[in-house]
């Protein structure tokens, strides 16, 4: 499958978690590494040749605009406000129905997270892996055992086919989602634009045998609270100098 050339970006949440630095600042402008969390994300979109960037917006939505105005990033982007928030689902939906997204799969990228390429490209990965299956969506999975946050009982099991499987009563899975994957717009046919997450198509998915998932084999960040950024930053200068302590 050639890689998908759109993606939908989804920065409209509030951030409560993140307060007080959101309070006046939307959580994807933070900085990790002296640069906003976006322009890290939109440098993983321009390695995968992404052309066009749909971003869903709310809190503080005029300072995102403002921010991508005065960079020099070549995408179309296309800004998607929500006067009430739609959570997940309802956003890409929305976005679907509007004609943002076309007809083909797209990648749906959450704002708060930052990875790192492991050995190949990650979304290079996930756009082979979903073009090798008939799933309708593709996730990128993340080990719980790398992530220094919270991740309480994890999100999936994944068998050897890279078939996710949710976990049962308080059973615990070895991986989280990692914020990226690939949808097909049949996926959500018959939605509404309104409020729900995506978590419910995937379950719906995995129901049908269409939901597959790869595992992130690179540096994975989730920047849900203030200390994860700090968190993120240790690791990476860990990382640039060799520190192992």
């Amino acid at each position: 499958m050639k890689s998908p050339t759109t993606a939908m970006l989804l920065a409209a949440g509030l951030g409560t978690r993140m307060r007080p630095l959101t309070d006046l600042k939307p959580k994807t402008l933070l900085h990790l590494e002296g640069r906003p969390l976006i322009d890290h994300i939109l440098d993983r979109f321009e390695e995968a040749g992404v052309r066009r960037v749909v971003i869903n917006t709310h809190w503080l939505a005029e300072q995102i605009e403002a921010h991508l105005a005065a960079s020099a990033r070549r995408f179309e982007f296309i800004y998607r406000p929500e006067a009430e928030l739609l959570d997940t689902g309802g956003a890409v939906v929305s976005a679907l129905q509007a004609g943002a997204l076309g007809d083909e799969p797209f990648f749906v990228v959450n704002s708060d997270i930052i990875w790192f390429n492991g050995p190949s490209p990650t979304m290079t990965r996930l756009a082979e892996a979903h073009g090798r299956d008939i799933a309708d969506a593709t996730l990128l999975f993340h080990r719980t055992h790398q992530i220094f946050t919270d991740v309480g009982h994890g999100d999936f099991a994944l068998d050897e086919w890279g078939v996710p499987r949710v976990p049962g009563e308080n059973q615990i899975v070895p991986y989280v989602f990692g914020g990226v994957q690939i949808l097909n717009p049949v996926a959500l046919a018959g939605r509404e634009p309104r409020n729900f997450s995506l978590y419910g198509v995937w379950r719906d998915l995995i129901d049908q045998n269409r939901l597959r998932a790869i595992v992130h084999d690179g540096l994975w960040f989730h920047m849900s609270r203030p200390e994860d950024i700090d968190i993120a930053a240790l690791a990476l200068e860990a990382r640039m100098t060799g520190a192992t302590t």
